[in-house]
């Protein structure tokens, strides 16, 4: 078996519902990543693009990674192929197109990740579809076997708090350090490695650079998070403790050695582990637990050897039960912030975190990282990453 590696991990930085990034089409949005990703080289050389997209309607329809490159400097002569697994679904499309490159059927390939929760908000392909007496994914062998079961990412974030003993101060203490670390990994110039600039607008419809993520709180205050109103009467979270809404795309450039003969480059990094596993589908996100615990054990590694962590910020309560259940470092967690701050656009998230993470150790020096995030249905993605 081969090896995959990565040899460039970008992303755009996150734009605030209605914010900076609303005059862009989702497909024109990732296509500006596509770019950023093949410069410098035959773009003819990339074999495939495989692109995560939850909200898979509208103008994310109708096979969004190859509008993508049909929007692109791409020529038509590469495929495009989108990914649904919820939450973590660009995380997959890294995993395939590693597994790709791994196997030898192709040589190099993109995985990337797209979602405007501006132009396509969330959840509403299934409000349109109930509004049309379409039904809904609640099949009758699913009502069986989970009967009077509303699948709920907020419940399931809250039964985790309650389940791990998350206190509201200790959830909000969490929510705070991820906009302190953000602000402050922006200031040092933390993410500009990653992000590919783009042209947003501002409150004035005026053209405006877009070179940071637009949902960082700079000003933010532990006693102001605290005030911030409960999602849930009788909860533990609120707005201040959940990612925000966000659009945003990003990408990696994966190849085999092979690729990186054709390329002439050097790798950045090299996939070391990937996995994905299915738990509980009602307290849905802690899945990311178990799933460490397999992919350590796989790997034949234990978490003290794992330099950062990025886990995503889904709900405080998420990585803050990881950090309990796994005995990890809580030093070495979301070290520039996590979504909390810079926000979660669901279907780009993965090779989003992926790139922050890559560039995190490079930028420490050190050498193994490891991602995982939660996912509707009680899914979770592991990837372990080695810097080169």
């Amino acid at each position: 078996m081969g090896e995959a590696y990565i040899v460039k991990a970008r992303r755009v930085a996150g734009g605030r519902k209605g914010g900076r990034l609303r005059g862009w089409h989702p497909a024109d949005l990732s296509a500006q990543v596509l770019n950023d990703l093949v410069a410098g080289h035959d773009p003819a050389l990339v074999e495939d693009v495989i692109m995560g997209c939850v909200g898979q309607f509208g103008q994310q329809s109708t096979n969004i990674a190859r509008n993508a490159v049909l929007a692109s400097s791409l020529p038509e002569s590469v495929p495009g192929t989108s990914v649904d697994r919820q939450c973590g679904s660009a995380q997959q499309a890294l995993s395939f197109a590693a597994a790709t490159v791994m196997s030898g059927q192709m040589d190099v390939v993109i995985a990337a990740g797209v979602e405007s929760m501006t132009r396509v908000p969330m959840g509403l392909p299934f409000k349109l579809a109930l509004d049309a007496g379409a039904g809904t994914s609640m099949s009758p062998g699913m009502q069986k076997r989970y009967p009077g079961i509303q699948f709920s990412q907020f419940a399931g974030a809250e039964m985790i708090a309650k389940k791990y003993d998350l206190s509201k101060d200790a959830l909000d203490e969490f929510g705070f350090e991820s906009q302190r670390k953000a602000a402050a990994a922006t200031k040092a110039g933390a993410f500009e490695a990653e992000i590919v600039p783009v042209t947003g607008l501002d409150t004035e419809n005026n053209p405006t650079p877009h070179i940071t993520d637009e949902g960082i709180r700079y000003e933010a205050t532990l006693e102001a998070t605290k005030a911030v109103k409960l999602l849930m009467e009788g909860g533990r979270l609120t707005a201040a403790t959940s990612s925000q809404i966000c659009d945003g795309a990003s990408g990696v450039l994966v190849v085999n050695e092979r690729g990186l003969k054709a390329l002439g480059v050097e790798p950045i990094a090299r996939v070391h582990h990937m996995s994905v596993i299915g738990e509980d589908p009602v307290i849905m996100l802690e899945a990311p637990i178990g799933a460490t615990h397999r992919a350590l054990r796989k790997a034949g590694m234990k978490i003290d050897e794992i330099d950062l962590y990025e886990v995503n910020e889904a709900f405080a309560s998420v990585p803050m039960a990881w950090l309990q259940q796994i005995g990890a470092d809580p030093a070495r967690l979301n070290v520039n912030g996590g979504a909390i701050a810079l926000g979660h656009p669901l279907g780009a998230s993965g090779t989003k975190l992926m790139a922050t993470l890559i560039h995190a150790l490079r930028a420490r020096g050190k050498r193994y990282g490891l991602q995982t995030m939660c996912e509707g249905g009680g899914l979770a993605n592991v990837t372990i990453v080695e810097r080169l």
